[in-house]
């Protein structure tokens, strides 16, 4: 299966799990999503692809930007505020290894 087919297919499964999902399972599905990311993105770093690696680093930042703005910060307390800045500093991470390609 070709690469365009396989992102075809992808797109299509994550699109219907996405109408069933719970909100639970979303984050969920967004935390793997930035895992598989995380190691494309360091496959990318190995192989020299610059134009890749950004690609998916920003698909990457776009998914922590997403979670944190799942987190409602008045009602969740001590664990929003640190997820928030977990995410935070995991964007500010993500920009070093872009500036840097350092795995």
């Amino acid at each position: 299966m070709n690469q365009s087919a396989l992102g075809q297919y992808q797109s299509v499964s994550v699109q219907g799990g996405l109408t069933d999902a719970s909100p639970h399972q979303m984050i969920t599905m967004q935390l793997d999503g930035a895992l598989d990311r995380v190691a494309s993105a360091k496959g990318a770093i190995l192989r020299n692809e610059i134009s890749r690696k950004g690609e998916l680093l920003s698909s990457l930042i776009a998914i922590i930007d997403s979670l944190r703005a799942s987190l409602n910060l008045e009602r969740g307390g001590d664990i929003a505020a640190n997820l928030f800045s977990l995410y935070d500093y995991m964007e500010r991470q993500l920009l070093e290894v872009n500036m840097t390609s350092d795995v």
